[in-house]
């Protein structure tokens, strides 16, 4: 989510108080850098509600949703992964509210891909919880290794039924990934980002199959108002494979990529100087809780849809 946007721009799609799209509304981003969330975010939400949009929903719905939003936000942006556990109930619960209105089913179809998050992070908190000893507190729980966290995501994948859209997409999408030059398998991509809908928007303004933020989807060529080409699974497909290879040629080193597509560039190239590395697993549990989490999900479901690891990858000759 990029850390600042342009501030003339003002996107009318909101959720309450927290589900407006900021994706071009504060300064630009440093090139092609994803998803940071900014902290002024909550107050120019409070300054540009569109009025219609709130009808959507109650005013103690808007409250919980907009409360339900800033944490999970907060917390993904946090290094602890632990923390997403404590949202599951929340956010199962008010998922079918969101899924009730046509201006907050975009909202709700993201947040459903994400409750992937809260579940793993609920069984990385009962793996690493010790048995507990009468009248002595529970000590700090130890950072959860990249192992456990693969062996997690390998066991929320194993019984994961296809999307519904994946049949029709995925034989459309593959070559165009190829002409990107990027692997045709990554485009199960869409599947850890949107279980492929395009309708999937989240709060901080990521849009589409393949969550693009307005200034990135930009930069690689695409409209995002009148029309917002992200929501063209074609042309988010296409952008997305140009940015991933971008992303390949300057990491070399595919993990790293998908961290850098999901944080940003700049904080993952603050953490390989900052501990002197190239390596994603030394700078793992520093990056954001999503990030530490989106990475071994996009491992896991390459393996499940295809049979392949991310070291197994192949770049196309174009």
């Amino acid at each position: 989510m990029p850390s600042c946007y342009h501030s003339s721009v003002k996107i009318r799609f909101a959720i309450g108080l927290v589900l407006l799209v900021v994706g071009s509304a504060l300064p630009q981003p440093a090139p092609f850098q994803l998803d940071a969330l900014d902290p002024s975010v909550e107050q120019w939400m409070r300054e540009n509600l569109d009025d219609r949009v709130l009808q959507a929903l109650q005013a103690t719905d808007q409250e919980r949703v907009r409360k339900l939003f800033d944490e999970l936000m907060q917390d993904f942006q946090k290094d602890d992964v632990y923390d997403l556990a404590a949202l599951k109930q929340t956010a199962t619960a008010l998922l079918p509210l969101l899924l009730q209105y046509e201006e907050t089913r975009p909202y709700a179809e993201w947040l459903q891909t994400r409750l992937d998050y809260l579940d793993a992070a609920t069984e990385l908190r009962r793996r690493m919880q010790p048995p507990p000893k009468p009248g002595i507190p529970a000590p700090p729980l130890p950072r959860p290794s990249m192992q456990l966290q693969r062996s997690v995501w390998a066991q929320q994948m194993d019984k994961r039924p296809l999307p519904p859209r994946a049949q029709a997409l995925v034989p459309r999408l593959k070559p165009i990934f190829t002409a990107g030059g990027a692997p045709a398998q990554l485009v199960w991509l869409a599947e850890v980002e949107s279980s492929f809908n395009p309708r999937a928007r989240s709060p901080a303004g990521a849009a589409g199959m393949f969550q693009l933020t307005s200034p990135t989807a930009k930069r690689l060529g695409l409209s995002t108002w009148l029309p917002d080409e992200r929501l063209s699974p074609e042309k988010s497909a296409r952008a997305a494979a140009k940015y991933l290879r971008y992303l390949q040629g300057h990491y070399g080193d595919w993990r790293l990529a998908l961290a850098a597509y999901n944080a940003g560039e700049s904080h993952v190239d603050g953490l390989l100087k900052k501990y002197k590395t190239r390596n994603f697993d030394a700078i793992a549990n520093h990056l954001p809780a999503e990030t530490q989490m989106y990475v071994p999900k996009c491992e896991a479901t390459l393996k499940k849809r295809e049979g392949l690891t991310l070291d197994d990858l192949k770049l196309p000759k174009v």
